[in-house]
């Protein structure tokens, strides 16, 4: 009975979850990614992990891809080929995020 209960509990539990992720516009998890991106940047100049060089550097990266995001946007139609160079350059931002953060540079 207890297994029954839980097994019921976890499929609608993750259904929902299901549901809430596909409700989610691409657009929105790009605006989020970005957001995350952001405050790890913002975190790494905080804690020092970053200098105000890297920081710049970074900063540049992010608003590369925004306005990569832009362009796409500007006639309406965002196509998969443009969807996927705009993950890329996310990819690539997010990679040089962590090599800066973790090339043990200190802050001033």
């Amino acid at each position: 009975m207890k297994k029954a209960l839980l097994g019921s509990i976890l499929a609608v539990s993750l259904a929902a979850f299901a549901l809430q992720a596909s409700a989610q516009s691409p657009g929105e998890r790009h605006e989020k990614r970005q957001e995350r991106q952001q405050q790890r940047i913002d975190k790494g100049v905080e804690s020092g992990q970053l200098t105000k060089r890297e920081e710049k550097r970074l900063e540049k990266g992010q608003k590369r891809v925004e306005r990569m995001e832009k362009r796409a946007k500007a006639d309406g139609k965002v196509t998969k080929k443009e969807k996927k160079r705009i993950k890329r350059a996310e990819d690539r931002q997010s990679v040089k995020i962590a090599k800066q953060k973790h090339d043990g540079q200190k802050a001033k």
